[in-house]
């Protein structure tokens, strides 16, 4: 057992994701095949249409969200973010990760600024007197 890493939050992706995006990707739920890697998938919205020829299922993705996995490391979580957001350039993405591990200092975040996933450390400031 090593150290591990609690994340928390999501990020909204604007406009949703399109099926022809989601189907190949390996942020795709369908396409996880270990229970560790990605440590990222896509929340998928499904959305039944009535159309002449009968219902039509529109599925996009509105969101990259934290999987469940026991003893997350988060090693790779800010590469991971990067891969996601190179994946899917023209859109834009919202929202953080918030990171925090076994010591009560280790505390961080991960944001998507400008097209690039960035961690971010808090910072302590004392109160004037």
């Amino acid at each position: 057992m090593g150290y591990t890493t609690h994340v928390t939050g999501e990020f909204a992706i604007e406009p949703p994701l399109t099926w022809p995006e989601i189907k190949d990707s390996p942020f795709a739920p369908q396409n996880v095949k270990t229970r560790s890697e990605p440590a990222l998938i896509l929340r998928v919205d499904e959305e039944t249409a009535d159309t002449a020829d009968g219902p039509l299922l529109r599925r996009t993705a509105s969101a990259l969200v934290m999987r469940q996995i026991d003893e997350y490391r988060a090693h790779g979580l800010l590469d991971e973010v990067q891969t996601a957001v190179d994946a899917f350039a023209g859109h834009e993405w919202s929202g953080r990760l918030d990171c925090e591990g076994e010591e009560s200092a280790d505390l961080w975040r991960v944001i998507v600024r400008g097209g690039k996933a960035v961690r971010i450390d808090p910072q302590i400031v004392w109160p004037d007197d």
